[in-house]
């Protein structure tokens, strides 16, 4: 059983007291996304609940397609959050459901609540129905048709059914108590009417249910023991236990927890929609997106999404977790589990001038340091090659581990060289490093035993291929988009969080499959883009090696 399934909270402490006596004889949660966007970082940590629980109580999680609102939802998005619910290592089984499946259902429910005088319709506009029910701090007051008969309220609902209103005419009401202290008890609409298209029910239905209505008869269909929410539906609980109690169905539990909150990172989906529909990101998958299918293709794994779920908890405080926490969990499972290249981001050419010029080697270079079990890859070498340019100074400090004028260095698992020229543009950019190397240190050890401070990486000018890659940085510039309420949160969009280089890597790189991360040894971690062919290799930069200092 896996970390995050084994650690407690105050969720299961609930589960185990409901099973040790006798209240709950089975555990059944479910993650009931509605098919309006992509998944994100924020949906990880509940659905790592959702199923872990279930996981861990030998129970079962329903994926539930809350689809009561056709308007804003799309088959596109289904496809995506089933396959990101798999790629974080979940699954639902045969228990996949749709919300519309219950709509014969939950319009019968409707009509048990008018029977009982629980339920009437009511014609106010949207405007003059905020006004009636008042604010917190004010009562509400009765709407006009509160006390209607119930034969009228039926006949009503069901030329609401028959498409006999216009849209916004009126809407079906739960007649609670417009006196309550909690809004969503003041009378909350039920129903509404909205002509749209729907992807499953087609247009049989003009009325449909609203959120609040359909999530708990939902639950009670399915047999949910526990459902979790976040804390902002903690409010609407009175209304989800009315509602169940009112139709004396299976009584589900809503239980609430803490969203996953990040700096650096904004999570609205509306906010995110934004994005994509101006173009400020090349979609929903862009990498630099918190969605899961954006870390994906940026090279995060499930492993460390998971990881950061279980770090931050269950619990009811809102708190907000550093994205320096994530970027070093990142970076741990990435350092553990990728393989190692060599890749120059900034090249500048060696050319040794010693080296024979048709003579070509190759060099077995591990392809994981801590883990035999990987093997080596042979890495060609020749007379000229490319290192990066940060490995030069002129006139370099003694701390400085890199080239400099007169200094010997190694090559690693190929030799060691010594700067004797640097070459210079018109500008004064080094263009060409012209070294020497001694034949007697072939695998990079000098048989005398001399020391050299410093070990660089290189490849072989002959043989290196190019490739597109992407630098990707924060979307944000700052830790809070949404904080500062005088501006908009994209006035904050970093415009250095992508740049586009071409880099000199690996000749094997250009095989790889998409999705495969790669630590370029000395640079960061990568991974292989969706674009990526063999004739264009394409990569992303996942992170650097280490997290970049706080100004």
């Amino acid at each position: 059983m896996s970390e995050e399934i084994k650690t407690t909270n105050f969720i299961h402490d609930i589960i185990d007291a409901d099973l040790a006596s006798g209240k709950r004889s089975e555990v059944v949660t479910r993650f009931p996304p509605e098919p309006n966007g992509y998944l994100h970082i924020g949906h990880a940590k509940a659905i790592t609940l959702d199923f872990g629980t279930a996981e861990k109580y030998n129970g079962r999680c329903h994926l539930r397609f809350d689809d009561t609102n056709p308007e804003a939802e799309d088959i596109e998005y289904v496809n995506a959050i089933q396959a990101d619910i798999k790629w974080l290592g979940f699954d639902w089984g045969e228990h996949l459901y749709w919300a519309s499946n219950y709509f014969d259902t939950m319009y019968e429910y409707a009509v048990r609540l008018i029977k009982k005088g629980k339920a009437y319709v009511c014609e106010l506009s949207s405007e003059a129905f905020k006004d009636y029910r008042g604010v917190p701090t004010r009562p509400g007051k009765e709407p006009p048709g509160r006390e209607r008969s119930v034969e009228e309220n039926l006949e009503l609902f069901e030329k609401m059914k028959n498409g006999e209103f216009n849209d916004g005419a009126c809407v079906l009401r739960a007649r609670i108590d417009m006196t309550s202290p909690n809004l969503h008890l003041r009378d909350p609409a039920i129903y509404r009417i909205k002509r749209a298209h729907h992807h499953n029910t087609g247009d049989k239905w003009c009325i449909y249910p609203m959120y609040d209505f359909a999530h708990c008869i939902e639950d009670s269909i399915e047999g949910v023991t526990h459902s979790m929410c976040t804390m902002e539906f903690e409010v609407h609980r009175p209304l989800y236990d009315w509602i169940l109690e009112e139709l004396e169905v299976f009584q589900s539990r809503q239980y609430e927890f803490s969203k996953l909150n990040l700096t650096y990172i904004v999570l609205s989906k509306r906010r995110l929609l934004q994005l994509v529909n101006e173009g400020r990101v090349s979609g929903w998958d862009d990498p630099r997106m918190p969605t899961l299918c954006g870390m994906r293709r940026r090279g995060f794994t499930a492993e460390a999404i998971k990881k950061l779920c279980a770090i931050v908890g269950c619990t009811k405080f809102e708190g907000i977790t550093e994205i320096e926490q994530f970027e070093s969990i990142i970076r741990d499972d990435l350092n553990e589990n990728s393989l190692r290249a060599m890749g120059v981001v900034d090249p500048i050419k060696v050319v040794i001038e010693n080296y024979p010029d048709d003579l070509e080697e190759e060099f077995e270079v591990p392809n994981h340091p801590q883990k035999e079990e990987c093997g080596v890859r042979k890495v060609p070498f020749s007379k000229e090659l490319w290192v990066e340019r940060t490995d030069y100074m002129d006139d370099a400090p003694n701390k400085f581990k890199g080239f400099t004028v007169g200094r010997e260095v190694r090559l690693r698992s190929a030799y060691l060289v010594t700067c004797n020229e640097v070459v210079k543009d018109d500008e004064g950019n080094v263009v060409e490093l012209r070294c020497t190397y001694d034949p007697e240190t072939k695998g990079g050890s000098a048989p005398d035993g001399r020391k050299v401070r410093s070990t660089i990486h290189w490849l072989s000018a002959k043989h290196a291929i190019d490739a597109e890659v992407r630098l990707y940085d924060r979307l944000y510039t700052v830790e809070n988009p949404l904080a500062d309420k005088e501006k908009d949160f994209k006035d904050f969009i970093n415009p250095k969080s992508l740049e586009v280089i071409t880099a000199k890597l690996e000749p094997m790189l250009a095989n790889v499959e998409p999705g495969v991360r790669y630590q370029f040894e000395r640079v960061g971690y990568f991974c292989a883009d969706l674009d990526h062919t063999p004739e264009k290799p394409v990569f992303n930069r996942t992170l650097t090696l280490r997290a970049p200092r706080k100004v």
